[in-house]
């Protein structure tokens, strides 16, 4: 897990719940650092730093195209 990198940052686990499911889809190995913690006290997330995307370098491109779609297509009423 060393050589993954973070790529993108999140305030509250509502936030990776769909992105998630796009990355299993994918194949793409992934964590995301403190979920846990940012889902037992919601509220120490700015303090954690946020929930971190972490990733392979090798699936970088792959990943920001997956964020990138999302962000301009994704309509949550």
């Amino acid at each position: 897990m060393e050589e993954f990198k973070t790529i993108a940052l999140f305030n509250y686990n509502h936030e990776i719940v769909v992105l998630k499911h796009r990355l299993d889809q994918e194949g793409i190995h992934y964590f995301f650092e403190n979920e846990t913690m940012s889902s037992i006290a919601p509220f120490y997330s700015n303090a954690l730093g946020g929930i971190k995307l972490k990733i392979h370098p090798n699936d970088f491109e792959t990943v920001q195209s997956i964020l990138d779609d999302l962000k301009t297509n994704l309509k949550i009423v």
